[in-house]
């Protein structure tokens, strides 16, 4: 189909320009059956900014602005809670780790190597944890056997047990040092207990602390604008769930230590 140029003098009536530009059938008024596509500036102009259903451009105020803005789609969402949620479960399993740790250095009536766990002997100058520089063992149920590496240390590692208050009664020989752990009385259980559930309460306190980083996160997020304030809403929902689940972890290895204790 041939094209026809539209005159200048035309573009301030396009209806009039279309009418010259396109042939007519003999005998007959009406256009022709082919479909004519004619593009002009005043037909399509680009819109800047929102529209509505009709194409009209919105007017927002500065409150309506933020209606306009993309988030994130779920699959962004998910990535993001993964990432963040994965984070927050790994250094809830350390501080598991951690008050495990710390329980096992609380005695019971039974000799247990960890008991020296935390036991740091000042060594030239440089504090060293004593299973480093000694080798430890359970020669029977109520004793331990402290065998050092360098036998010049005797002295030192006696002096630091029986500073750390463990309850326990060092005996230097001169060759190795023997630790005797008494039975637990009444009121050492009962201290005991305290001191457990102190260690329980700080696991706690480091499990919260964690939740706090990892809601601030999703919060900037939200301040971004990647996160609606709904998505934090559920994604903090299901944090909290995790955090509740490692809540009762602490709690149940804090009734396994008491059990032994009682």
């Amino acid at each position: 189909m041939a094209l026809h140029a539209v005159s200048s003098a035309a573009v301030s009536s396009p209806l009039r320009a279309l009418s010259r530009s396109l042939p007519q059938r003999p005998g007959c008024g009406c256009l022709p059956k082919q479909s004519v596509m004619i593009y002009s500036t005043k037909f399509a102009r680009p819109q800047a900014g929102p529209v509505d259903f009709a194409g009209r451009p919105l007017v927002l105020g500065r409150s309506d602005k933020r209606a306009v803005l993309m988030h994130a789609t779920i699959e962004e969402i998910e990535a993001e809670k993964s990432l963040i949620e994965d984070q927050a479960k790994e250094k809830m399993e350390k501080a598991i780790e951690t008050v495990q740790a710390n329980f096992n250095t609380v005695r019971t009536g039974r000799a247990n190597p960890a008991m020296l766990d935390r036991i740091e002997v000042e060594y030239y100058g440089t504090p060293v944890n004593l299973k480093s520089i000694a080798q430890i063992s359970t020669p029977d149920a109520t004793s331990l056997l402290i065998q050092p590496y360098d036998k010049s240390s005797l002295k030192l590692i006696e002096k630091t047990i029986v500073a750390a208050n463990l309850g326990v009664t060092p005996s230097n020989d001169g060759e190795v040092i023997r630790v005797t752990v008494p039975p637990l009385t009444s009121d050492r259980r009962k201290e005991l207990s305290k001191t457990v559930a102190k260690l329980a309460e700080d696991g706690k306190v480091a499990i919260r602390n964690i939740r706090r980083d990892a809601i601030k996160a999703y919060d900037k997020l939200e301040k971004e604008k990647k996160l609606s304030e709904d998505n934090v809403k559920d994604l903090s929902a299901d944090l909290q769930k995790v955090t509740d689940e490692y809540m009762k972890k602490i709690e149940s290895i804090q009734k396994q230590k008491e059990q032994v204790l009682f």
